[in-house]
Protein backbone atom coordinates (compact mmCIF):
# COMPACT_ATOMS: atom_id res chain seq x y z
CA UNK A 1 0.00 0.00 0.00
CA UNK A 2 2.84 2.54 0.98
CA UNK A 3 4.45 1.67 -2.32
CA UNK A 4 1.45 2.59 -4.36
CA UNK A 5 1.12 6.19 -2.54
CA UNK A 6 4.58 6.98 -3.57
CA UNK A 7 3.79 5.99 -7.12
CA UNK A 8 0.30 8.02 -6.79
CA UNK A 9 2.55 11.48 -5.82
CA UNK A 10 3.22 13.44 -9.43
CA UNK A 11 7.28 13.18 -9.73
CA UNK A 12 7.40 17.18 -9.48
CA UNK A 13 6.06 16.86 -6.01
CA UNK A 14 8.96 14.72 -5.10
CA UNK A 15 11.57 16.45 -5.75
CA UNK A 16 14.55 17.96 -3.17
CA UNK A 17 16.71 21.12 -3.25
CA UNK A 18 19.86 21.02 -0.88
CA UNK A 19 22.33 23.63 -0.82
CA UNK A 20 25.88 21.98 -0.70
CA UNK A 21 28.19 23.26 2.46
CA UNK A 22 31.64 24.34 1.26
CA UNK A 23 33.12 23.39 5.05
CA UNK A 24 34.56 20.21 6.07
CA UNK A 25 32.87 16.89 6.65
CA UNK A 26 29.90 18.70 3.87
CA UNK A 27 29.46 15.75 1.68
CA UNK A 28 28.44 13.55 4.90
CA UNK A 29 26.16 15.99 6.25
CA UNK A 30 24.73 16.20 2.03
CA UNK A 31 24.53 12.05 2.48
CA UNK A 32 22.74 12.25 6.00
CA UNK A 33 20.04 14.47 4.39
CA UNK A 34 19.64 12.49 1.39
CA UNK A 35 19.68 9.35 3.02
CA UNK A 36 16.50 10.55 4.61
CA UNK A 37 15.07 11.39 1.19
CA UNK A 38 15.58 8.34 -0.13
CA UNK A 39 14.17 6.58 2.81
CA UNK A 40 10.98 8.53 2.78
CA UNK A 41 10.62 7.08 -1.21
CA UNK A 42 11.01 3.90 0.10
CA UNK A 43 13.57 2.53 -2.65
CA UNK A 44 15.06 -0.95 -2.38
CA UNK A 45 18.44 -0.46 -0.39
CA UNK A 46 20.61 -1.60 -3.20
CA UNK A 47 19.23 1.29 -5.18
CA UNK A 48 19.57 3.73 -2.34
CA UNK A 49 23.14 2.65 -1.82
CA UNK A 50 23.68 3.58 -5.37
CA UNK A 51 22.16 6.66 -5.30
CA UNK A 52 24.13 7.45 -2.41
CA UNK A 53 27.41 6.93 -4.11
CA UNK A 54 26.51 8.53 -7.11
CA UNK A 55 25.87 11.96 -4.63
CA UNK A 56 29.10 11.75 -2.89
CA UNK A 57 30.85 11.88 -5.75
CA UNK A 58 28.76 14.68 -7.89
CA UNK A 59 29.15 16.72 -4.70
CA UNK A 60 32.89 15.93 -3.77
CA UNK A 61 33.57 17.01 -7.61
CA UNK A 62 31.92 20.05 -6.74
CA UNK A 63 33.29 21.34 -3.92
CA UNK A 64 36.40 20.48 -4.98
CA UNK A 65 36.00 22.01 -8.58
CA UNK A 66 33.31 23.85 -9.16
CA UNK A 67 32.15 27.58 -8.26
CA UNK A 68 30.30 28.30 -5.12
CA UNK A 69 27.19 28.19 -4.96
CA UNK A 70 26.53 24.80 -5.81
CA UNK A 71 22.78 23.20 -5.19
CA UNK A 72 22.44 19.26 -4.98
CA UNK A 73 18.31 18.40 -6.66
CA UNK A 74 17.27 14.97 -6.22
CA UNK A 75 13.57 14.02 -8.00
CA UNK A 76 12.19 10.78 -9.34
CA UNK A 77 12.13 10.22 -12.81
CA UNK A 78 10.89 7.44 -15.09
CA UNK A 79 13.74 5.95 -17.44
CA UNK A 80 13.00 3.43 -19.73
CA UNK A 81 9.96 2.47 -18.49
CA UNK A 82 11.64 2.24 -14.92
CA UNK A 83 11.96 4.16 -11.83
CA UNK A 84 15.12 6.27 -11.03
CA UNK A 85 16.40 8.70 -9.09
CA UNK A 86 17.85 11.58 -11.07
CA UNK A 87 20.81 13.30 -9.37
CA UNK A 88 21.66 16.97 -10.28
CA UNK A 89 24.36 19.05 -9.09
CA UNK A 90 24.62 22.68 -10.56
CA UNK A 91 27.05 25.39 -9.55
CA UNK A 92 27.78 28.73 -10.85
CA UNK A 93 30.46 27.96 -13.25
CA UNK A 94 31.70 27.17 -16.85
CA UNK A 95 31.79 23.82 -18.12
CA UNK A 96 35.39 22.10 -17.63
CA UNK A 97 36.98 21.54 -20.52
CA UNK A 98 36.91 17.82 -21.63
CA UNK A 99 40.58 15.66 -20.22
CA UNK A 100 42.67 16.48 -17.55
CA UNK A 101 44.76 19.58 -17.02
CA UNK A 102 46.79 17.35 -15.44
CA UNK A 103 47.38 13.75 -15.05
CA UNK A 104 45.47 12.73 -11.51
CA UNK A 105 47.44 10.58 -9.09
CA UNK A 106 45.13 7.38 -10.13
CA UNK A 107 45.50 5.92 -6.50
CA UNK A 108 43.77 9.29 -4.91
CA UNK A 109 41.69 10.81 -7.99
CA UNK A 110 39.60 10.17 -11.50
CA UNK A 111 37.31 7.64 -10.38
CA UNK A 112 33.99 9.28 -10.11
CA UNK A 113 32.86 9.73 -13.52
CA UNK A 114 33.58 6.28 -13.79
CA UNK A 115 31.80 5.36 -10.88
CA UNK A 116 28.51 7.68 -11.39
CA UNK A 117 29.22 6.50 -15.46
CA UNK A 118 28.53 2.79 -14.78
CA UNK A 119 25.77 2.94 -11.34
CA UNK A 120 23.54 5.24 -14.04
CA UNK A 121 21.25 4.43 -16.65
CA UNK A 122 22.06 8.36 -18.09
CA UNK A 123 24.80 11.24 -17.10
CA UNK A 124 25.72 14.37 -18.76
CA UNK A 125 26.82 17.88 -17.91
CA UNK A 126 24.32 20.23 -19.17
CA UNK A 127 25.67 24.21 -19.88
CA UNK A 128 23.07 27.04 -18.74
CA UNK A 129 22.60 30.44 -17.87
CA UNK A 130 22.92 29.97 -14.14
CA UNK A 131 26.20 27.71 -14.72
CA UNK A 132 26.30 24.00 -15.08
CA UNK A 133 24.79 21.01 -14.30
CA UNK A 134 25.74 17.69 -13.58
CA UNK A 135 23.59 15.28 -13.43
CA UNK A 136 22.77 10.90 -12.93
CA UNK A 137 19.86 9.03 -13.39
CA UNK A 138 19.94 5.96 -11.34
CA UNK A 139 17.74 3.00 -11.48
CA UNK A 140 15.81 2.86 -8.59
CA UNK A 141 13.32 -0.03 -9.24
Amino acid sequence: MTVAQLDAVPLEEAAHGIPLPQAPGGVSAVRRRVRQVLSGWNLPTEAAEDVLLVVSELVTNALVHARPPATLRLCRVPVQGRRAVRVEVTDQGAAAAPGPLSAPDPDEHGRGLGIVTALSARCGVLTHRGGTSRWAEVPAG
